[in-house]
């Protein structure tokens, strides 16, 4: 019976491939035991038992990036961070430690290294965070989302996607997709969406100058989230969403999609083959413009800094593009060609190949 600890978590980004690759080993080997390791506040502590799995918690410790009172208390967090890591290694008799990034990797990569416990990574994110660049030296066992993405021994397996991507019918579920939103079926659909919270600046463009778009002879599905909501104006062929539940079959019934580039939405965008203009958001390390590069680099998509997707932009700009449906055609094929659907498995594959160099040494 072989014992896994996955470490990562704080965000989505960071805990839904962690589950997607929880819930391959578990399905691979049924009498595995697969423990999670993060911190209270983030948001795998709701995630995580909800799915089903265990979870260890350890403090939230931040690298220090500057000297302050915070830099001078790390070193004694982190050793005690550490330490705690490393009785749950053997407490739990632990077989393979594989982390995604995030507070809670770095301490576990450290742990793994000391108690020589094989170690796999993946990096969801084109430019890494400072966790996992410094624990891709520790292994040659990483991989990567985007091919662009420059890390040590750093290996394409693309993102682990949740079943309902992996597995998804676009004939089905284009169907089912154009009932469930109330779709014209024989009228392209555009696609908005800044995320489960929303994106306040494509949210305001879009919806102050919708008309131009619904006048180019499409319809908007418009998932506006929770943060960033917009007044329906009740124009014919305009869709507001909230909140959707059924991702999958929102980007089903979708030829072009407007949207932000984290890593999930990007993974998922290639998957089913939906080219996309694409937002990234600014904040943070810039690393969703570095998203961005693998698909407008095959001409699958197009990028607007946050400042420039303004209402004149959408008014004038998109229209056009909206019309030239060969062109659409054609980026969608090419979004296709980088799209990965079986990340999961090949991550898989690279644990087990961890764990397996380990057994070889022994033997």
């Amino acid at each position: 019976m072989t014992v896994y600890l996955l470490a990562g978590g704080g965000t989505a980004g960071h805990v839904n491939p962690l589950l997607a690759t929880a819930d391959r080993l578990r399905e691979r080997e049924p009498d595995a035991v697969v423990l999670v390791l993060g911190t209270a506040e983030g948001l795998e502590a709701r995630l995580v038992p909800e799915r089903g799995y265990e979870l260890l918690t350890i403090p939230k410790l931040p690298f220090p990036r500057r000297l302050n009172r915070a830099a001078l208390d790390f070193p004694e967090k982190w050793r005690s961070t550490v330490g705690r890591v490393r009785g749950f290694l053997r407490d739990r008799h632990v077989d393979v430690v594989v982390g995604f990034g995030g507070y809670a990797s770095a301490p576990a990569y450290r742990a793994a290294s000391l108690e020589k416990v094989p170690l796999a990574i993946h990096e969801q994110n084109a430019k890494p965070g400072i966790a996992n660049r410094w624990g891709a030296r520790l292994t040659p066992f990483v991989g990567i989302t985007f091919a662009n993405t420059s890390l040590a021994h750093g290996r394409l397996v693309g993102l682990p996607l949740r079943r309902e991507i992996e597995q998804l019918d676009l004939a089905s579920a284009r169907a089912e997709g154009n009932a469930l939103f109330g779709l014209e079926p024989r009228v392209p659909t555009l696609l908005v969406t800044g995320g489960s919270t929303g994106a306040r600046q494509i949210n305001e463009s879009v919806s102050a100058s919708v008309a131009a778009l619904l006048g180019s002879g499409w319809q908007v599905l418009h998932i506006t989230g929770s943060r960033s909501p917009v007044v329906d104006p009740g124009l014919a062929g305009y869709h507001i969403l909230e909140y959707c539940d059924r991702m999958e079959l929102a980007l089903a019934v979708s030829e072009l999609a407007i949207s932000r580039a984290g890593a999930g939405t990007l993974a998922e965008l290639a998957a089913v083959g939906v080219p996309a203009v694409l937002v990234p958001y600014a904040a943070g390390n810039g690393e969703q413009a570095y998203n961005a590069r693998d698909a407008v680099n095959v001409g699958a998509a197009i990028v607007v800094t946050d400042d420039m997707f303004t209402p004149e932009y959408v008014e004038t700009e998109l229209p056009a593009l909206l019309r030239d449906r060969a062109r659409i055609a054609d980026m969608a094929a090419r979004m296709s060609s980088i799209g990965v659907r079986d990340g999961a498995d090949r991550m898989v594959e690279l644990v087990l190949a961890a764990e397996a160099s380990t057994q070889a040494e022994v033997a």
